[in-house]
């Protein structure tokens, strides 16, 4: 009965509409376990070369090798998980480098058929291998999250007492604002279907359409600060521009720490 943590139980059980209990274990001199998700909804795999845009599906390999080379540089276990369709890949964490190479191969995997509730499905995945993940394994989940997860699967998450680090991938153009492009036609394509719609809005849409992506990008990040989770924003698929991200990110959690 020691081992229970009522307060996690209460937020878990409140989360899922039934009787969980998160029991506290205790690990001595065992190595960090970090697990990367990587979301393959067809919408990360827009603006490819040569298009000027970010590249997400770039940005998402360049940050997920950065993460692995972190891990691998203080002998970390590492894991990776994400969908193809409906279909998960998994892979627990480990140091073998059979596991390294099968990471480094998935990243290279251009298929992205992923269904838009993809997030939510990570996350229960990891609720089932969470025997595998103990409390302050630290779960990298690299999406645009231009379809985000419900609440209650974060709050489910982060009851297991996961260190989920969102890594947030949009375009500074097209996804975290919008261009003035009133009074031209534009060609648009179904990122699913890949069908292409000219498409024309007047000046007052364009403006509206830009202070709509704009709200949605700080309602995003407003709303990872309420969960008590540090994003990390990147809008260019840059080596250089991702580790100064991710250092800047670093920082502020250790200055964070040093306050508290």
């Amino acid at each position: 009965m020691d081992t229970i943590d009522w307060n996690a139980s209460a937020r878990l059980s409140s989360a899922l509409g039934r009787d969980e209990f998160v029991v506290r274990a205790h690990f001595a001199d065992e190595a960090p376990r970090v697990v990367i998700v990587c979301d393959r909804r067809p919408e990360m795999a827009l603006y490819p070369p040569p298009f000027p845009w970010l590249s997400k599906e770039r940005a998402m390999r360049a940050a997920a090798m950065l993460i692995r080379e972190s891990a691998a540089s203080v002998h970390a276990l590492l894991g990776y998980l994400d969908f193809v369709a409906e279909e998960a890949y998994w892979c627990r964490p480990e140091s073998e480098r059979r596991v390294v190479a099968a990471i480094d191969e998935r990243l290279e995997d251009d298929r992205y058929t992923a269904t838009q509730d993809t997030l939510e499905r990570a996350l229960d995945q990891l609720g089932a291998h969470r025997l595998a993940l103990p409390p302050g394994t630290f779960v990298f989940v690299l999406s645009d999250f231009l379809a985000p997860p419900p609440p209650d699967a974060w709050l489910a998450a982060l009851a297991y007492r996961w260190d989920i680090v969102p890594v947030v991938i949009q375009d500074p153009v097209w996804e975290q604002s919008f261009p003035a492009v009133g009074g031209i036609a534009l060609p648009f394509t179904h990122p699913g279907t890949g069908r292409v719609h000219e498409v024309h809005l007047t000046e007052a849409e364009a403006d509206a359409r830009r202070r709509e992506h704009e709200d949605r990008l700080r309602r995003g990040l407003d709303d990872f600060a309420e969960l008590g989770v540090e994003p990390i924003l990147l809008s260019s698929a840059a080596p250089d521009d991702i580790l100064v991200r991710f250092i800047g990110w670093a920082d502020e959690r250790v200055y964070a720490a040093g306050a508290a």
